[in-house]
């Protein structure tokens, strides 16, 4: 099985900065696309950022443009999400998901890590 590990998550103050992680492992995810979703309590799971297998194209909701990077990690295998000027409305689970093509529905991913808890206080 393929597994996904987020790492990097926890409780910050409005305007504060995390460095999320996502490391893959399993099998060669060399040509698969990688994206970031967030979850609130009670909310749909939704679309956050992404990027393609080659680093080169990023996408992002526009509700953390500005504010958020995504990129490739060391490795091809991890990926990291740079928050900065973090606000209350952010907090939410943040999972990593992964497949060949990248998609802003969650129904289109096959892999999923576990989430990492991101809190943001005012």
């Amino acid at each position: 099985q393929v597994q996904l590990v987020e790492s990097g998550g926890g409780l910050v103050q409005s305007g504060g900065s995390l460095t999320l992680s996502c490391a893959a492992s399993g099998r060669t995810f060399s040509y698969y696309g990688m994206a970031w979703f967030r979850q609130a309590p009670g909310k749909e799971r939704i679309f956050v950022a992404g990027i393609n297998w080659s680093g080169q194209n990023m996408y992002y909701a526009d509700s953390v443009k500005g504010r958020f990077t995504i990129f490739k990690g060391y490795a091809e295998s991890t990926m990291t999400l740079q928050m900065n000027n973090l606000q209350p409305e952010d907090t939410a689970v943040y999972y990593c998901a992964a497949d060949r093509a990248i998609a802003t529905t969650p129904g289109s991913y096959e892999y999923w890590g576990q989430g990492t808890q991101v809190t943001v206080s005012p």
